[in-house]
């Protein structure tokens, strides 16, 4: 009735040997400087919107932790286009979004750096939109 399987199935570990693997740590780390390069990114269309020396800052520690992260490769820097919309009120909460996307996975690998800096930044971008922080309650 049915043709039997003549092939092996790709769920086999046997077979596996012949493609490079990465540890956990290495894809939390992968996970981590994506996460901060997108805050990064925000911060910059935020610091086009409303120059700031807290701004300044942040994308500096910013640049740091992605480069430190990424074995000493810094980030890519995109130019911000000048046709966008201003509105820095939806580029604070998508901030704060990747901000605590940040810490959840700096505090998975237990990196304290990151998780200062992401917790830092989700502070600074609630209080840029008025909402209150679990620091503030």
């Amino acid at each position: 009735m049915y043709e039997p399987i003549r092939t092996k199935s790709v769920h086999t570990v046997a077979g596996t040997a012949d493609f490079p693997h990465r540890s956990r740590e290495e894809e939390l780390d992968i996970q981590l400087a994506g996460h901060l390069a997108a805050l990064l990114a925000v911060t910059d269309e935020l610091r086009e919107l409303e120059p700031s020396a807290e701004l300044d800052t942040a994308a500096e520690r910013l640049t740091e932790r992605v480069t430190h992260l990424r074995g000493g490769r810094p980030p890519l820097r995109a130019a911000v286009t000048a046709g966008r919309e201003p509105r820095p009120a939806a580029r604070h909460r998508r901030a704060h979004a990747l901000a605590g996307r940040a810490l959840v996975v700096a505090a998975s690998r237990a990196d304290t750096a990151s998780a200062i800096l992401a917790a830092e930044r989700m502070d600074a971008h609630a209080a840029a939109t008025g909402t209150p922080t679990l620091t503030s309650r």
